[in-house]
Parts: structure tokens; C-alpha cells; sequence
């Protein structure tokens, strides 16, 4: 997931969007731990992306967080 299309997505979508891409991440390792799974760059990708998504969620409360102030 590209940051221009996490920029698009609502906070109530990035919420949404982080829980199904842990979901995701979890059913990848559990895959991977029973038969090797085809492509395994896939968890670090998926990785990667929610770590994107926090980084975009943390930002925004942040700046609802300084604009009450």
C-alpha cells in the first residue's frame, strides 16, 4: 500500500484497514509456520504497511491533539 492511498483513507478506514491487515498478517504466519508459503516477502510487506497505517493514524490524532490546544 502506497502512503498517497493511506492518505486518502478516513481515520475511521485506517482503523478498519489496520485490524484486516493484522488478520491478514496473522493467518500469513500461520500459514507459513505449517508449509512454507509461496512468496514469504509477503509478511514483511504487510508488516511494513501497518506499521504505515500507525504512522498515519498516530499523526492525525496528534494534529486533532494540537488543534484543541
Amino acid at each position: 500500500m502506497k502512503n498517497s492511498e493511506i492518505l486518502e483513507l478516513s481515520t475511521e478506514e485506517l482503523v478498519a484497514k489496520i485490524s484486516e491487515e493484522r488478520t491478514n498478517l496473522t493467518k500469513l504466519k500461520f500459514a507459513h509456520a505449517v508449509s512454507a508459503i509461496e512468496n514469504p516477502t509477503r509478511i514483511t510487506k504487510v508488516r511494513k504497511d501497518i506499521a504505515r497505517l500507525n504512522t498515519e493514524l498516530t499523526k492525525r490524532k496528534a494534529a486533532s491533539a494540537s488543534e484543541t490546544n
